[in-house]
């Protein structure tokens, strides 16, 4: 069960701590984590990592200061809801993720990479780029959720992202603060919670403006063949064979969800579809796994499509069947693109007994 509120906000003294300690331990924080680094696959693994937690760490205080800041200027809290302090707090989530990501890309030698034309209205100059936006993307652990927002959010598009988050994400003293001052909504993570997602859709979707954007992801968690067997267990107790035969065709992908898809559209009938596909975090979803299979000297995929509101599908039917074409058409795209990175790897990889 989640803390109450109050108590969530001791965190904010006791991360600062943290910070301070973890300053004064530095050198010994190294030592170790060189030490444990030999015994790790990649180079300086364990090293790269601490200094990504201290980032973060440092950048979790930086924003809960600045948080601090403009509660103040909003009169003290009375304010907050106001276009201007909703456009400060954007200001400084852009700024903070900017530097997250640039961290990230730089301790592990990342490189992101848009394939095709990628025609949309995030790109530049593009006309109607104004226009309220529905995003519909593949889920694939926490990393693709902060590779989204910081492209909606960056500084070639400005968008006001809209975010409907598990509950649990609150233990996160930063996104705690700034995503409930921000028009976002929390549900809770009981799988039978999903008319409530539904309906939270609905209520983000309701007022779209045009430097707004609404991020949903239609399969509700991340790929694991656990959860794939569950969700097409779903489709056959109601019937939905059609959609079981197309689901088990996905490879990479969860059958999508259409209600909360037709909720959105529903309450902003107004908005674009862009959907998209991301490669090279999908295996990234616990502590665990950022561990054992942390990314390093890899380059990630991202691909947009454009949909203009005309062109989206209003009957319900027609919009199930419309969800399901675009989400296999995003598998392809995801196979297409992990086989030929392998296939790249392969080559610059040597094969054990071969000669350098």
């Amino acid at each position: 069960m989640l803390p109450p509120r109050r108590v969530r906000r001791v965190t904010g003294p006791l991360l600062i701590a943290a910070l301070v300690a973890a300053v004064v331990l530095v050198p010994a924080l190294a030592v170790v984590s060189v030490l444990a680094s030999v015994f790790l696959p990649g180079r300086l693994r364990a090293l790269r990592l601490l200094c990504f937690a201290l980032v973060y760490l440092a950048l979790e205080v930086a924003g809960l200061a600045a948080a601090a800041v403009l509660w103040v200027l909003s009169g003290f809290g009375r304010r907050l809801r106001s276009p201007a302090s909703r456009a400060a707090h954007y200001t400084v989530l852009r700024l903070l993720l900017d530097t997250l990501m640039r961290a990230a890309q730089r301790l592990f030698a990342l490189r992101l990479v848009t394939d095709g034309e990628s025609w949309s209205p995030l790109d530049d100059g593009v006309p109607g780029s104004t226009n309220a936006m529905v995003v519909l993307s593949r889920h694939a652990g926490p990393g693709d959720s902060f590779l989204l927002v910081h492209t909606l959010m960056n500084r070639d598009h400005l968008r006001q992202p809209r975010v409907v988050l598990k509950d649990v994400l609150q233990l996160d003293p930063l996104i705690d603060v700034y995503l409930n001052r921000l028009p976002n909504s929390f549900v809770s993570s009981d799988p039978a919670a999903g008319h409530g997602s539904e309906q939270a859709i609905a209520d983000l979707a309701r007022d779209l403006g045009e430097e707004d954007a609404l991020l949903i992801f239609p399969e509700g968690a991340n790929f694991t063949p656990r959860r794939k067997v569950r969700a097409l267990q779903r489709l056959r107790e109601r019937g939905l064979l059609s959609a079981v035969r197309r689901a088990e065709a996905m490879r990479h992908l969860l059958p999508p969800r259409p209600g909360g898809v037709a909720a959105a559209l529903r309450a902003a009938p107004h908005a674009d579809v862009v959907l998209v596909a991301h490669t090279g975090l999908e295996h990234l979803s616990t502590v665990r796994d950022v561990w054992r299979g942390l990314p390093m000297d890899k380059t990630l995929h991202l691909r947009w499509w454009f949909v203009p509101a005309a062109e989206v599908p209003r009957d319900e039917e027609e919009l199930t069947d419309w969800l399901y074409r675009w989400w296999e058409t995003i598998d392809t795209w995801i196979a297409a693109t992990s086989a030929a990175g392998d296939r790249r790897a392969a080559v610059v990889t040597p094969r054990r007994g071969s000669r350098s």
